[in-house]
């Protein structure tokens, strides 16, 4: 802990005399060091870096004015506060020390009475800023700890809602680690081709991995014997089905109403609301139709195909990588944008090995 009487004081004058009556009347209180020359003093100064720098102006080879000016310049240095003791007594001299960096004047021939008094206020002052910069940090901490908790709370309920829409569907949960990986190195492969950088930040990136497992929340409201059927479903079926987009949508919607940290649960709502549009707007729940659709919903549109295509149900068989590309080509500018179809091609076999990694 910082105290006045651990303080390191630092006097630098040519003039010896002056320096024995500096250190007698402030070696009782304080930690006193000494230089008689603005080199030694730089020198001493980056060795013990004290709290306190008294330093005459009038010294040969390096001036006080010269010292003060290479303290400033250095990082270890710079904020140390520096008391000039000076027989210049005109305001120009002392302005010019001020415009420097010196904290105050003392003009020769001085009292000790005074210079203890000045050295007691200063390092006072030095030992009140130290307290502020603790307590800063302190404060910096409990930020940084409360952020991580909250990302961590986030992360939780993410999986949470995750893991409630994989037991009501038994192909979910490798799906949604296919699909989060493929979103993944898809937006990547946009960012290295420098496309859509607007949207794909770091902050953007790490929210759109987090919340893509929510793609397909709204599932949990669709009934058991539409949602687990172990065949093709009907038209009326698939009307229902249709619906899943919404549900999701909603659902998370309505946590933002309970939820501080809203970012995370707006884009999962995006997701979920918008992976089924169609670039050419002839897909669902919406209608929309090129970038009326958000880019996390044109990403999810194209990984949650591949991975139906490449995936194996009751009701069909899986197709190859080649198959399911050559229909995700033929979907460029229909079903999917053509950014990201490129941006698939330019990954696909990326794409592949997170398909065999994860199957089912």
């Amino acid at each position: 802990m910082y105290t006045l009487k651990n303080s390191k004081i630092l006097i630098v004058d040519d003039t010896k005399e002056n320096v024995d009556i500096l250190v007698d009347s402030l070696i009782d209180n304080y930690e006193v060091y000494a230089a008689l020359n603005g080199k030694d003093g730089l020198k001493l100064a980056q060795s013990i870096v004290p709290d306190l720098i008294l330093l005459d102006i009038m010294m040969p080879e390096m001036s006080g004015y010269e010292t003060i000016e290479k303290l400033k310049q250095n990082n270890i240095t710079k904020e140390i506060p520096v008391i000039f003791i000076s027989a210049l007594n005109d305001i120009s001299k002392k302005e010019k020390g001020f415009k420097l960096g010196a904290v105050d004047y003392i003009t020769k021939p001085f009292e000790i009475i005074e210079v203890e008094e000045r050295v007691k206020i200063h390092l006072k002052l030095v030992q009140a800023s130290q307290f502020l910069i603790n307590q800063n940090k302190i404060l910096d901490r409990k930020v940084i700890q409360r952020t991580q908790e909250n990302e961590n709370l986030r992360d939780a309920m993410i999986m949470l809602l995750a893991s409630i829409a994989e037991t009501r569907d038994p192909d979910t949960g490798k799906h949604i680690l296919r699909t989060q990986q493929y979103v993944k190195i898809l937006a990547e492969e946009l960012v290295d081709k420098g496309k859509c950088l607007d949207i794909l930040t770091g902050k953007y990136m790490n929210l759109l991995f987090k919340t893509s497992p929510l793609h397909d929340l709204g599932k949990v409201g669709i009934r058991d014997d539409i949602l687990l059927k172990p065949a093709p479903l009907t038209d009326d079926e698939f009307k229902i089905m249709k619906t899943h987009s919404k549900i999701g949508y909603l659902v998370l919607k309505k946590a933002e109403n309970v939820v501080n940290d809203i970012e995370f649960l707006e884009l999962a709502g995006e997701i979920a609301y918008t992976h089924h549009e169609k670039w050419d707007g002839s897909g669902y729940p919406r209608g929309l139709k090129g970038v009326e659709i958000p880019l996390s919903g044109r990403l999810m549109a194209l990984a949650d195909v591949y991975d139906a295509l490449t995936s194996e149900r009751v009701y069909k068989k899986a197709l190859s990588h080649e198959k399911s590309k050559s229909i995700i080509i033929s979907g460029s500018g229909k079903h999917f944008d053509p950014i990201i179809v490129d941006a698939f091609l330019n990954v696909e076999n990326q794409m592949e090995i997170i398909s065999k990694k994860f199957k089912d």
